[in-house]
């Protein structure tokens, strides 16, 4: 007999107690770039705090005070606490903690994954300890999950069905000791993941070997928003149209099947000769606002007009990314929710 659940990871779009930035600050990340970033992030702040609390994470009290007199200029200082809680990088929701519900207690708990920066493809001592940090802020207890796992490997539906792929959840340089029936045994013992959806393959110039937030993601129990690519000499197309039919394919835990909205793509980004995962996929949900990065492309428009149409109780707020896609990752990868 398996046994009850112990924790469940809720769905994004569930109520927030609050969301957590560690703040962008890398110059190897972006050596141009970062003046651009800082001022979306800033858009993406203002956005969110008229719903929630945002929680910003700070290198020391210079950079403190350098993000203070950024949100002050640009109108998004409101709602807003700034901690020092230094990082490597910006990149939040694969080094923080991921928060879910105790449901024996009723309480919010952080569970702590191991961070290796996506294969130990960049320094991460100082984000492998994130976790424990955010857990302090909130005042929640801290489990271990066991394994190394990012939070934009995989989505959820908050009634047990997670969404992820085996391009980077089964790659070699994760667990290389772990076979996947004890990679989804973690993934239910900790997130309450009780069935568990495999995609393939990422898309091109996504340096994390394949996040799902690039790709698919739950926008309701039963429905996902899924990128499709319609030129068949795009090199993304292939693994787009393998992914879209395992997608209709797959049957959620009660035996329904998965109803799949298309999201359109952005014309090829390329920055200094190298082709970027600019990807409508990559949206964070508040409680109040849906912030959709966007790239000076045609399909801005039409990505943001599905996403309103799903989330007619939110706004979707437009946050120019086209200079920070440069960093790989967008508005997703730069966020967590903390959960009510």
């Amino acid at each position: 007999m398996t046994a009850p659940l112990r924790y469940q990871m809720p769905a994004e779009w569930a109520r927030h107690r609050a969301t957590w930035f560690s703040w962008p600050h890398n110059v190897e990340t972006w050596p141009e770039e970062l003046p651009q970033v800082e001022t979306s992030l800033s858009y993406a702040v203002r956005a969110l705090a008229d719903g929630e609390t945002v929680h910003i994470g700070t290198l020391d009290e210079a950079h403190r005070r350098h993000v203070a007199d950024v949100l002050e200029r640009h109108g998004a200082a409101a709602n807003t606490a700034l901690h020092i809680a230094p990082t490597n990088d910006a990149w939040a929701r694969d080094h923080g903690a991921i928060f879910v519900h105790d449901l024996r207690t009723g309480g919010l708990v952080a569970t702590r994954w191991g961070f290796n920066s996506w294969g130990g493809k960049y320094p991460f001592a100082l984000d492998a300890e994130i976790a424990p940090q955010m857990a302090a802020v909130f005042g929640t207890p801290l489990v271990e999950g066991g394994m190394i796992l990012e939070g934009g490997s995989l989505d959820v539906n908050g009634s047990g069905t997670l969404l992820t792929t085996t391009a980077c959840l089964l790659n070699e340089n994760r667990n290389p000791h772990l076979t996947q029936d004890q990679i989804e045994a973690r993934l239910r013992e900790y997130l309450g993941a009780t069935h568990i959806l495999w995609l393939g393959d990422g898309i091109a110039g996504d340096d994390t070997d394949g996040h799902v937030d690039d790709l698919t993601r739950f926008v309701s129990e039963d429905t996902v928003v899924t990128i499709v690519e319609t030129d068949p000499t795009d090199e993304n197309y292939a693994a787009l149209a393998e992914n879209r039919e395992r997608l209709d394919a797959m049957r959620l835990a009660d035996g329904r099947p998965l109803r799949v909205i298309d999201l359109p793509t952005p014309a090829p980004v390329v920055i200094r000769g190298e082709r970027m995962p600019a990807s409508y996929a990559n949206f964070y949900i508040g409680n109040a606002a849906v912030l959709l990065p966007v790239f000076d492309d045609p399909q801005d428009a039409v990505a943001a007009g599905i996403l309103q149409g799903l989330f007619p109780d939110r706004k979707v707020v437009p946050i120019p990314f086209r200079d920070g896609i440069w960093g790989q990752g967008a508005l997703h990868c730069l966020t967590q929710q903390i959960p009510a």
